[in-house]
């Protein structure tokens, strides 16, 4: 099935954003890892990848199937390790293919008993939880933040805590703030002892009422109609200034292009106000999830550009270095790659496709960072639609609530 995108005249909208799927997935895992009378966290995401999450968690069985949730995958091969019983976790074939090797050597160096059940490095796994005696590891800071905060999730747990060490660059440092700050919301004593070292101390989480903030990502969406449409005023409701997101960054980026923000009671509130630069460079690598919608919204604003620090791109859902280019060339734009980590932009160009088809490679960013490209593109079609489940399911219908209409073509 493909969406074609007809847009409006003019957009004046006013969007419930889904809950944060980063903050939802880390809650759950450490909700479930905490003493006493549990309160069900609130404004839970309703995605693919937090649904998964809760059913592992208050299922029954001891197989787990995550599907395409590689947060999920992470996340509870960690918990697994911890919680006594035999279990087994697996997803679907491309989630077989993402490499957790780097994780796995991590908790068996905590002693944790994992077993790959195919082929070495890879999921499937099967798990003999049991309690951990704790230790002091150390890691690659360049490798997926997931696996670090997974590591540190359960670290409360182990009998000796945690002492975790970063070497190199460290990607992604955001989103092991945002672990460190919600484990500490519940209890728990962990922080950065140095630039490169974090502690956590044993001490058991203790369960909290607490509700998910809105997603940062999902607006980012919303930003990159805002900066493409010649008459669009955004509200996106339930973002906050002081997010604990990282990808709440990318309001200072979009600032660069033209879009203000003001923050109201109710969220945000995006207006274009001022004029696009004649060029953007940025590094992202702290918000690599947000490649994808600056790539494309700079690439139609005509900005030629220079994105470093997307190294981890190429582990995603899908290759989305290969992704972005590939589909970018259908819409007429040359973009090069250098050291599998930076994506530029000069200017180039290629003929465009007449009826330009979006391949979404089972990514949800993919579907989402294109759709907007419909408002320069009439004829274009997003394949697969539905991958937005991932992580914004009513990605479809808040685009028809803000004027757009959306069909179906066979």
């Amino acid at each position: 099935m493909r969406y074609s995108l007809t847009a409006p005249s003019a957009i004046k909208a006013d969007i419930l954003l889904p809950a944060s799927k980063s903050i939802s997935n880390r809650v759950l895992i450490i909700n479930a890892l905490a003493t006493g009378e549990h309160s069900i966290p609130g404004n839970l995401a309703s995605c693919d990848d937090t649904r998964v999450m809760v059913q592992a968690l208050t299922g029954k069985g001891t197989a787990i199937d995550i599907l395409a949730a590689g947060t999920a995958m992470r996340f509870l091969t960690a918990y697994l390790s911890v919680s006594p019983g035999q279990w087994e976790i697996t997803g679907t074939a491309r989630m077989r293919e993402r490499p957790i090797g780097i994780l796995v050597d991590a908790l068996r160096q905590l002693g944790a008993d994992i077993t790959y059940t195919e082929h070495e490095g890879f999921p499937p796994l099967a798990i003999q939880g049991h309690p951990l005696q704790g230790s002091t590891l150390t890691l690659a800071g360049n490798v997926s933040s997931q696996y670090i905060s997974a590591l540190l999730m359960i670290g409360p747990m182990l009998q000796e805590g945690l002492m975790l060490r970063l070497t190199g660059d460290i990607i992604s440092r955001p989103y092991i703030d945002l672990t460190l700050q919600l484990m500490r919301d519940f209890g728990a004593r962990a922080d950065w002892a140095s630039e490169a070292t974090i502690t956590v101390a044993p001490q058991a989480y203790r369960s909290i009422p607490f509700s998910v903030e809105s997603d940062w990502s999902a607006a980012s969406y919303w930003y990159q109609i805002v900066a493409l449409h010649p008459q669009a005023e955004v509200t996106l409701q339930g973002l906050s200034k002081h997010s604990y997101q990282g990808d709440s960054r990318g309001a200072e980026l979009f600032a660069r292009l033209g879009i203000t923000t003001e923050f109201i009671p109710q969220g945000a509130r995006l207006t274009k106000t001022g004029a696009a630069p004649q060029r953007l460079d940025a590094d992202l690598l702290d918000i690599p999830d947000l490649a994808q919608t600056f790539v494309v919204t700079c690439a139609l604003l005509g900005i030629p550009f220079r994105f470093s620090g997307l190294q981890s791109l190429k582990i995603k859902e899908t290759d989305r270095i290969a992704a972005l280019q590939t589909e970018l060339r259908k819409l007429g734009y040359v973009i090069n790659v250098e050291n599998d980590s930076v994506l530029t932009w000069n200017g180039e160009r290629c003929p465009a496709e007449q009826t330009p088809v979006i391949h979404t490679y089972h990514d949800h960013r993919m579907a989402m960072a294109f759709a907007p490209a419909a408002l320069l593109y009439p004829t274009l079609q997003i394949a697969d639609p539905g991958v937005v489940s991932k992580s914004y399911p009513s990605f479809w219908n808040d685009l028809e609530h803000a004027g757009f209409i959306v069909s179906t073509t066979d």
